[in-house]
């Protein structure tokens, strides 16, 4: 392709020196072949007209493009420490929710393990009866639960699963709070998908290396190539009109030299007669080309020598021979404004792109921080609050389920030692019966004794001395009586149930020696006879407590 620079010089060559050795001067027809070849060479002006409509659209492009990137960057800018804060919150509502889920978790197993404790001390209590030698004859057996007001377990039951499902309600609440919290952050997500891709776009059209650029660079390298495009399109433009003007001065040329060859006034005119039309669809920045034409073919010619007629001529056919090459290089230049032109809008949209992107996250945000995120921070709040409240319940549950046990697991622990206890005093009575037994035996032995010394004392002696020597001598010996006096209530012992308690100076209970231990006991304290698997069962019970406790 020819240069502008070349075409341009040629088709001015008329100016220059004129060999004095020229070639045979063209006819009519082939300055009317000439004439024709110019006329069609004119049909660029639509080309340059075009060119200059892709200057002014460019220059726009490039207004729009700065100002939606500086809006884009201004938004960014403020977007990105707000989406920051955003995921800062989310990850807070989510740490308050685990922590939450955590505690509660582990407050129901604590409160689980109670609560089986219990209710294993409880099936304990129901398992066992109390032997029918402490209770009335004519009464049903009992076990130890009979004895358990279960009243404040069912209670304190109620109470805890109050306090779950409370909590379990806020729970789900905040649950349900922070899907939808996810799903609004979802939908950020995908318009941030949208602005990279954007982004992306962007930067490989605006270079190749670009692709890892952040951001605010993939704004600069897509605004910063296109005034350099714009200057580019402008210079196109520029050579295209000044090659234009020299195929207009081509065309004027041809037309002069018809019209002053003979025969060729006509010719001209009908070639031409149309040309006023045509020029004046030109656009408004092609009026002085249009203008120019048009003077051109309405001048009245001037008079010319034979040697400028020459002159003309060999001009003509030098310049005929480059004018193909500066329509084609105009051809060219419009092909590649258009290349570049489709370049510059393709960096406008796609920086409109990144911008109604940026204006999608902006939304997206705008709308979840006016309405939604303060609910969505609330209900964290809500939930820290009633756990904080019911996990103070929780641990006031433990602490009771705690004293139940301890409480029943004491009962049990003390059935097996009364059950002990019983079996001790039963020993202890054996011992005293015995004592008394064998203290019985030797008082009456002593007394025999005494009573066969002084019978043999008063046969012996008697009769020698005086009945008032000494009143007691004839009196026999004394007799020996046990007295069983009720022991009462120990200082500090449980009261004993309505109409069976004792006084505690009761009017003591009278033997003498002769009465037998087993009627004895009957007047006094009762104590339950035992079998001894019983006291081997009881014994064995508390033994393996201590041992589970250790």
């Amino acid at each position: 392709m020819a240069s502008s620079e070349s075409s341009s010089s040629s088709l001015a060559a008329r100016d220059q020196e004129i060999p004095e050795t020229t070639t045979a001067m063209p006819q009519l027809d082939t300055l009317i072949t000439h004439l024709l070849a110019a006329k069609r060479s004119l049909t660029s002006i639509n080309h340059v007209w075009r060119a200059n409509e892709i200057v002014t659209a460019a220059r726009s492009a490039l207004e729009e493009s700065v100002v939606v990137s500086s809006r884009t960057s201004f938004l960014r800018r403020g977007l990105n420490n707000q989406i920051h804060i955003l995921f800062n919150v989310r990850s807070e509502v989510e740490e308050i929710s685990y922590r939450g889920r955590e505690e509660f978790s582990e407050a129901l197993k604590s409160l689980d393990a109670a609560d089986a404790r219990l209710r294993g001390t409880l099936d304990l209590l129901r398992e066992t009866i109390v032997h029918s030698s402490f209770r009335p004859k004519d009464e049903e057996a009992k076990s130890l639960h009979d004895f358990v007001d279960e009243r404040g377990v069912a209670e304190l039951h109620a109470s805890l699963k109050s306090s779950i499902d409370r909590t379990n309600a806020a729970r789900a609440e905040l649950d349900t709070s922070n899907r939808e919290f996810d799903d609004e952050l979802h939908a950020i997500r995908k318009a941030l998908r949208h602005y990279r891709s954007a982004a992306k776009m962007a930067s490989s059209r605006a270079s190749a290396s670009s692709s890892s650029s952040s951001s605010s660079e993939l704004d600069f390298l897509a605004l910063s190539s296109m005034p350099g495009m714009l200057r580019s399109l402008e210079s196109h433009a520029q050579e295209m009109a000044d090659l234009l003007s020299s195929l207009v001065t081509h065309f004027d040329l041809c037309v002069t030299a018809v019209k002053h060859t003979e025969g060729g006034g006509a010719v001209a005119r009908s070639i031409t007669g149309d040309m006023s039309a045509e020029v004046g669809k030109s656009g408004e920045g092609l009026s002085n080309i249009g203008q120019e034409i048009n003077a051109n073919l309405n001048a009245p010619l001037d008079p010319m020598t034979d040697q400028e007629y020459e002159e003309m001529l060999h001009v003509l056919v030098k310049d005929a021979l480059e004018a193909d090459d500066v329509v084609m290089e105009i051809q060219d230049r419009i092909s590649e404004m258009e290349s570049i032109f489709e370049q510059v809008c393709l960096q406008r949209d796609a920086l409109l792109s990144i911008s109604s992107a940026t204006l999608e996250v902006h939304r997206h945000l705008s709308t979840l921080a006016s309405t939604r995120l303060p609910r969505y921070i609330s209900q964290a709040h809500n939930f820290t609050q009633v756990w904080s409240e019911e996990n103070e319940r929780f641990n006031s549950g433990l602490t009771e389920l705690s004293d139940l046990h301890s409480l029943y697991d004491g009962f049990l622990n003390a059935y097996d030692s009364l059950i002990l206890e019983v079996s001790r005093r039963r020993q202890v009575r054996h011992r005293v019966e015995k004592v008394l037994r064998e203290t019985r035996h030797k008082l009456t032995q002593l007394y025999n004794d005494d009573v066969a010394a002084r019978e043999a004392f008063h046969v012996e002696q008697g009769d020698f001395l005086p009945s008032d020597i000494w009143p007691g001598i004839g009196h026999a010996p004394m007799h020996v009586q046990f007295q069983r006096i009720s022991g009462g209530h120990l200082e500090g012992a449980l009261p004993q149930p309505e109409g069976q308690d004792a006084p505690l100076n009761e009017a003591p209970v009278r033997t003498d020696t002769t009465v037998d231990a087993d009627e004895a006991n009957t007047e006094g304290e009762i104590i339950p006879d035992l079998p001894k698997e019983v006291v081997e069962h009881a014994y064995a019970r508390l033994k393996a407590r201590t041992r589970d406790f250790v």
